[in-house]
């Protein structure tokens, strides 16, 4: 079992590059130590005042003692102030468990190392109810194979950090180049899917140290 959460952060004007380069240098590194993973960090392209980002435990167990760990830790009493100076709201998030094969592992760039893009991920996040897309469908629009993520089926038994209470249906889409991502945009938006209320996609620009990418 894997759990993932996908965190959107909305970020006061224009702070955005300082949260990444705090978070790079000094949150990376310690969140895995104690038994976190941080999967991906990312802009959101057409919003430049949020950040997102995927982390990974192995089950709740681990979760629970991850987030205990470094939330409790000396990295992050060290640097909380200034991270939470740059945030406005961190609490969107979906605690969610990966359908069949999660993302698969990935080496990340050194401290100071790596660059920006040129990839993108696009996450497609399904919040309309019942009626829950066709998976086949999604797919042919993205035009690359994703990777799946509903709702985990679990109590957040850490409540300092909220996620929130609906139900949820995510596929994460790589592509090497923004073209990839725009053509799989356009077919979302000329598809009905693409004008359904409960549908939001994320063009992720994967930040210089992001493993997913």
């Amino acid at each position: 079992m894997t759990v993932l959460e996908l965190r959107q952060y909305t970020l006061h004007p224009g702070r955005r590059d300082e949260l990444i380069t705090l978070f790079e240098r000094e949150f990376v590194e310690a969140q895995e130590e104690v038994g976190a993973r941080v999967v991906g960090t990312f802009r959101d392209v057409t919003d430049p005042d949020r950040f997102v980002w995927i982390r990974a435990f192995d089950d709740m167990a681990s979760r629970h003692a991850a987030l205990t760990g470094f939330y409790g830790g000396p990295v992050w009493m060290r640097h909380r102030d200034a991270a939470n100076a740059t945030m406005i709201h961190f609490d969107d998030v979906l605690l969610l468990e990966p359908v069949g094969d999660g993302f698969s592992s990935t080496s990340r760039a050194a401290i100071g190392k790596g660059r920006r893009g040129p990839s993108r991920v696009l996450a497609v996040v399904w919040t309309g109810g019942a009626a829950e897309p066709d998976t086949a469908t999604v797919e042919r629009l993205l035009g690359v194979t994703p990777v799946l993520a509903r709702t985990a089926p679990y109590v957040n038994d850490y409540p300092a950090l909220p996620v929130r209470d609906e139900q949820a249906v995510v596929w994460f889409a790589s592509y090497t180049w923004p073209a990839g991502a725009a053509a799989a945009r356009e077919r979302l938006a000329a598809h009905p899917l693409g004008h359904e209320p409960g549908l939001e996609v994320l063009e992720l620009e994967p930040t210089a140290r992001s493993a997913l990418r």
